[in-house]
Parts: C-alpha cells; structure tokens; sequence
C-alpha cells in the first residue's frame, strides 16, 4: 500500500495548484499524447491520492491515449450495464453527447460511479472535445472529509455497517439508456471504506445506489443517508469545475462523489470521452 505522503514543493516533473480548499488540483507538466515516464506518472498518482480530483487542460488526444493512461491506474472497463455506447476501434471509450435532437442523459445527482458493482472502479476519466462553456459544470465533494467531521460516537456505530448499493434507479430510466431492463442484484459495501493508496477512511454511500442500511428498511436507512449527504455536499466540501475543451479530467470514486448540473438544453453542444479504471472490492 502507498502511504507516502508528499507536499507540493516536493514534486520534481509536475505542478499541482490546488483548485479548492478540499479537492481538486489542476496538474501541469504532463502532456498526454506522449508516453510518460515512470517518474512522473508516480507523482501524478501522489497528486491524484492528495486532491482526488485531478485536471489536464489544453491536452489533444486520441482514444488510444485516454486508454493507455487509463489503464495506468486500473484496467480500461466498459460500463457493466451498457449506460452509454463506446467507440468502434474502442468499445471501453464512453461517448457523452449532447446535441440538437440528441439530449445527454442525466446525471444530476450525487454518486458515486457504478458502486452498485461487486467491485467498483477506482476512478473514472473525462476529456472535453466540446463544450459549451459556462455550462454543464461538474461538481464534487471529499467523502474522507465528510467522515473525518463527524462525531466520535456516530463513526464507531458507521465503521461497523454495511449497506446495500443497487442500480434500480438507473435501470427505471425513462428513456432507459442501457443494455439491461432489469436491475442485477443488490451489493453489499462497508459503509466506511478505506483507500488501498492512502490507508484514510472515506464514507462510501451515496443517495442515489445505496438503498439501505444492511438490516435497516430503505425508510428508516432514508434520514440517516440524508444527513450523510447533506454533510458531505456542504458548499466549503465541494470543488465545481467548469470545463473547457481540452480537459482531460480524472476523480477517485473510492473517497469522492460527483454530480453533473444540468443548466443546458440539447442546443448547446457537448462531446466528451470517458473511461473507468478497474478497481478493487471495498473493505
């Protein structure tokens, strides 16, 4: 486990100028169209572990080149349930669309990517080939954070439950936009989770996939998950990032949740690329 804690002034190949008081940096020195080097791939994970949430702006890629670093941290998954279609030559390469006649779908709640899953992904990838700017914002919050803050008293009752995670809600879209009409089972994941790169605790649910407690009815599970969230979404616990084309932009879905404002209509264009870094099973 990499428990190595680094400061800024101790990073040699890259910058990392924090974008919030809690998450968020934006990393210069890389280019992504080229390999890159053990030595700084090792410092962009450092940064990656210390912010969460990670930004490369002005980079020109190909899929390939999303892959390849994609595939640095974890290996590049399609989405289990088919949520978006993928690429031709690159089935693992998700294409976000929003156009005249074609609306993106939603996602304008809090979440963290596929915890539904047995094993969740480590983090997932943007890039922005268009955007229109001022729209379409992505929002994120520290889920260590939100653990860290709260009572002595309700962290020991936390660190020993469990939850159930389901993808019930995405499935009952409507339109649907997966592969799937019927939801896959229920998972179960430690409510308080820790990071395999860090050894810190971060809370792991999320008002959109856990559906309760484990021994908990979704009813009385509902209170408690919503103070959960409010805690965690706390306007000083959240970085808003405003895109531009040529983000390549990367979060850590095992301590973060993220969610995607919807203040734009089909008449302002979007394509982005995204890819899922394989992860590990929560404990």
């Amino acid at each position: 486990m990499d428990t190595a804690v680094w400061n800024e002034t101790e990073f040699m190949h890259i910058t990392a100028r924090p974008l919030s008081g809690t998450l968020g940096a934006e990393i210069g020195g890389v280019d992504l169209s080229r390999p890159i080097e053990d030595q700084v791939f090792a410092e962009v994970r450092e940064a990656f572990h210390r912010h969460l949430v990670i930004v490369m702006r002005g980079q020109r890629i190909e899929p390939e080149h999303l892959v390849t670093f994609t595939e640095k941290f974890g290996s590049a998954e399609p989405h289990p349930l088919g949520s978006r279609r993928g690429l031709g030559d690159h089935p693992n390469v998700m294409v976000l669309e929003n156009k005249p006649g074609k609306p993106g779908p939603r996602n304008d709640f809090w979440h963290s990517d596929i915890s539904f899953d047995d094993v969740p992904p480590l983090g997932s990838i943007l890039y922005a080939i268009e955007v229109t700017e001022g729209r379409a914002d992505t929002m994120f919050c520290n889920m260590y954070e939100a653990y860290e803050g709260l009572s002595a008293g309700l962290k020991s009752v936390l660190d020993g439950m469990t939850a159930q995670h389901s993808a019930e809600k995405l499935v009952q879209e409507v339109p649907n936009r997966l592969s799937v009409d019927v939801s896959p089972p229920s998972v179960t994941h430690p409510v308080v989770r820790t990071h395999p790169g860090t050894g810190r605790k971060a809370l792991y649910v999320n008002p959109h996939y856990t559906l309760n407690f484990t021994g908990w009815t979704p009813e009385e599970s509902r209170p408690l998950l919503d103070m959960l969230t409010a805690r965690a979404t706390r306007p000083e616990n959240v970085f808003r990032h405003h895109w531009r084309a040529g983000d390549v932009l990367m979060w850590d879905n095992r301590c973060a949740m993220h969610y995607a404002v919807r203040d734009y209509d089909d008449t302002m264009p979007r394509l982005m690329y995204r890819t899922t870094a394989a992860g590990d099973r929560p404990y």
